[in-house]
C-alpha cells in the first residue's frame, strides 16, 4: 500500500500524503489509463481529463459511481446496542431455536479469543485494499427477449476490476467513520451516534432515516464483539455447507417498526434480513449474507418498481491480533435485480469486490469524537426525498456525459445505497 502520491507538478517538488492510502498497483507503469487519470483528478481537483473509456454501462466512471454507491459502504439491518453486559445469559429461557442460536454465539465468542477481549477493546483502526467490478448485466429475464451481457476485466494481471484502498476507524459500533478511494473517486461515510451519513462526489452528503447502524464491513470479520451482539438475538435456521465447510446458519430480520423508520412516502423498505454461517469446526463466521427489497412508487398511478438487493460475503484468512481473531481477507458479490411494470424492463446487475486487510490495530490512543463529526455540508433526508435528482451540469467532471446507458440524472439515495434509476440500458429517466 502507498501512503505517498507523486507531484504532478513537479517532479523535484515533495510528495503529497494521501489521506488513504491506495494499492501500488494503481500507480503502475500505464499511465495512461483511467486509474491514472483519476488518481491526478483526486489528488488535482481542477484538472479535467479525458474522455470517459466505454462500457456496458454506457461509461467507466458510471460503473465505478455505481460500485461505489452499492458495494462501498453498506449498513447492516439493525443497530447495535454499545453496552459490555454478557451476550448469552439465561440460555434456556427462550425458545429452542434461539436457544440454539445464542449457544452458537457463546462459541464463536470463544473462538474470536473470548468475552474477556472481546470488552477489553475501546476502539478500532484497519486499513486495506479492494478490488471492485461488475461481473454481469442482464435485461428483460423473463421476457423472450433477454439479454445477458458479460463483463471481461483482464487487466492487473489477469485480475478484473478496479483497484482502491480504505481506512476504517471505529469507537464503537455506533461510532465509526470510513474513507475509501477506488480509480480515483473517494466515498466516505460514518456516524457519530446519532446519525450516519455517506459523501459521495456526485452528490451532497446525506444522512440515513432511521437510527445510526453499523457499517456491514464490521460484520466480514473485523469486529468480533458487534457480530455476537447482533447474532445473539438470532434464530438457528439449520445446517447448510459452504465451501466444504459445514455451518449452522442464524437468521436475524430487521423489525416492521425499523423498516417504517427507513421509509419514505415513495419508498418502501418491505424487508432486511441478514444470515450468518458459523464453521461446526471452528466456531468462526465464514459466511455472511443479506437481502433488502424495496419498492419504488411512481409519481403518478399504481405502478411500482422493486429492488431486491443480495450480498453474500465468503470470509477468509483468520489472525490473532492483540488476542483476537480477525478476518484478514474475503470476497462479496452482490445482485441487484429490478422488476415491476413488465418483465422486458426486468434487470439484473452482478458486481464483486475482494477485499485484504494490510492493517490492524485495537484501542487506539486520541481517537475522540472530533474524528467522528458529520461533513459540514450534512442534509438530513426529508419526507419524501428518497429520490434526489441531480442534473449535469452539478455533477463532477467524473460521470459527466451526454449519454449513459445507466442515466446520472437521477439517482435513488435510500438506506445509504445508490441506484441509477435506469439499469435497463435505455439511457431515459424513468
Amino acid at each position: 500500500m502507498r501512503k505517498l502520491c507523486p507531484n504532478f507538478d513537479r517532479e523535484d517538488g515533495l510528495e503529497t500524503v494521501l489521506e488513504v492510502p491506495v494499492p501500488e498497483e494503481m500507480f503502475g507503469s500505464t499511465k495512461t489509463g483511467h486509474r491514472w487519470q483519476n488518481m491526478k483528478a483526486w489528488v488535482r481537483p481542477n484538472h479535467h481529463h479525458e474522455k470517459p473509456m466505454a462500457t456496458p454501462f454506457g461509461c467507466k466512471n458510471a460503473e465505478i459511481q455505481l460500485l461505489l454507491g452499492v458495494v462501498g459502504a453498506p449498513l447492516i439491518p439493525l443497530p447495535i446496542r454499545c453496552d459490555h453486559q454478557s451476550i448469552n445469559k439465561n440460555i434456556k429461557d427462550h425458545p429452542i431455536e434461539s436457544s440454539m442460536a445464542k449457544y452458537i454465539v457463546q462459541q464463536y465468542i470463544a473462538a474470536v479469543g473470548g468475552e474477556k477481549a472481546l470488552n477489553s477493546v475501546d476502539s478500532m483502526y484497519a486499513m486495506g485494499k479492494v478490488r471492485m467490478g461488475a461481473s454481469e448485466f442482464s435485461a428483460g429475464e423473463g421476457s423472450l427477449n433477454s439479454k445477458v451481457v458479460k463483463v471481461k476485466n483482464s487487466k492487473n494481471g489477469g485480475g478484473g476490476g478496479e483497484m482502491g484502498g480504505f481506512v476504517l476507524w471505529q469507537k464503537r459500533p455506533d461510532l465509526w467513520c470510513l474513507e475509501l478511494v477506488v480509480a480515483g473517486c473517494k466515498i466516505s461515510a460514518g456516524s457519530d451516534g446519532k446519525v450516519a451519513w455517506r459523501q459521495t462526489p456526485w452528490h451532497h452528503s446525506h444522512a440515513s432515516r432511521g437510527p445510526p447502524r453499523p457499517l456491514r464491513r464490521f460484520l466480514q470479520g473485523l469486529d468480533p464483539k458487534s457480530t455476537a451482539t447482533l447474532f445473539s438475538n438470532s434464530v438457528c435456521m439449520g445446517e447448510k455447507t459452504i465451501n466444504n465447510e459445514d455451518c449452522f446458519i442464524l437468521k436475524l430480520e430487521a423489525e416492521p417498526s425499523s423498516l417504517k423508520a427507513r421509509s419514505s412516502s415513495n419508498v418502501e423498505i418491505i424487508r432486511h434480513t441478514v444470515w450468518g454461517y458459523f464453521s461446526q469446526r471452528t466456531g468462526l463466521l465464514v459466511h455472511l449474507e443479506d437481502s433488502h427489497l424495496l419498492r419504488i412508487k411512481a409519481a403518478t398511478g399504481d405502478d411500482s418498481i422493486f429492488w431486491e438487493t443480495t450480498m453474500e460475503s465468503s470470509i477468509q484468512d483468520y489472525r490473532t491480533i492483540d488476542g483476537i481473531n480477525v478476518a484478514h481477507q474475503g470476497k462479496t458479490s452482490v445482485s441487484l435485480f429490478r422488476f415491476g411494470e413488465n418483465s422486458e424492463n426486468n434487470s439484473r446487475t452482478r458486481l464483486e469486490e475482494t477485499w485484504t486487510i494490510e492493517e490492524i490495530d485495537f484501542n487506539i490512543k486520541g481517537l475522540s469524537m472530533d474524528c467522528f463529526l458529520p461533513p459540514s455540508d450534512l442534509k438530513k433526508e426529508e419526507e419524501g426525498c428518497g429520490i434526489v435528482t441531480t442534473g449535469h451540469a452539478k455533477l463532477p467532471f467524473k460521470i459527466r456525459s451526454a449519454s449513459f446507458r445507466i442515466s446520472t440524472t437521477k439517482v435513488v439515495a435510500i438506506d445509504h445505497v445508490d441506484y441509477p434509476d435506469n439499469l435497463d440500458g435505455d439511457g431515459e429517466d424513468l
